[in-house]
């Protein structure tokens, strides 16, 4: 697999936030937001077996594979299996434009699925119809610039009625009163979550 870096750091989002997690990041990416906080992943991967990523999950229990995105990788379902038979629970970030229905079906690999909304320059690129595979353990995440981003998120909620754990954040990961607000405001059945490791460590990498 084309790996751009691994380190052991906790969960910053989602449903797993603050869980010691081996972080597995792939090189490449087929879009190019305009908010993306890891465009170092994008090229300059190194080529490594997923056997020896594994390897260094020994004595982890969480693993966390993302990037870029890491379903341009062919080996993928490779190393999926073999963390899940070796017991550990995997999430899977993926940012929701590559169909999902090919992986794993077990109940220790969370599938962890953005929905671009219209700030970040991707929004037509999302394979919408994924949003049914998505099951009660997994999540469906939106990162929200601004009020046309929140609307596009809401059209995405009713248009889809998605039966998965919804997140909203706001874009940087940080400033979550207004959104907070607004969610309490419409009365949404959503969870409003920051980045947890930028409140710990800022914008550092590798974290």
């Amino acid at each position: 697999m084309d790996i751009c870096e691994t380190f052991v750091s906790i969960q910053g989002e989602g449903l797993m936030m603050g869980v010691p997690t081996l972080f597995i990041r792939t090189a490449g990416c087929n879009l190019d937001c305009s908010w993306c906080d890891t465009k170092y992943a994008f090229g300059g991967g190194k080529e490594t077996h997923v056997g020896e990523l594994a390897e260094m999950a020994a004595g982890i229990s969480h693993v966390c594979v993302t990037g870029g995105e890491p379903m341009l990788q062919k080996e993928l379902p490779e190393l999926l299996e073999l963390l899940l038979s070796e017991g550990k629970h995997v999430v899977l970030e993926t940012n929701g434009s590559m169909d999902v229905r090919g992986l794993p079906k077990d109940r220790n690999l969370m599938i962890s699925m953005d929905i671009k909304c219209p700030s970040s320059g991707m929004s037509e690129k999302m394979l919408t119809s994924n949003i049914a595979s998505l099951g009660e353990k997994d999540q469906l995440k939106f990162i929200i610039s601004d009020v046309a981003d929140f609307e596009f998120a809401v059209d995405v909620l009713k248009e889809y009625a998605p039966k998965t754990n919804v997140i909203f954040s706001p874009v940087g990961g940080m400033d979550l009163r207004p959104l907070a607000e607004e969610v309490l405001r419409r009365k949404l059945e959503v969870r409003v979550l920051p980045q947890l490791h930028k409140i710990i460590w800022g914008d550092m990498r590798s974290v």
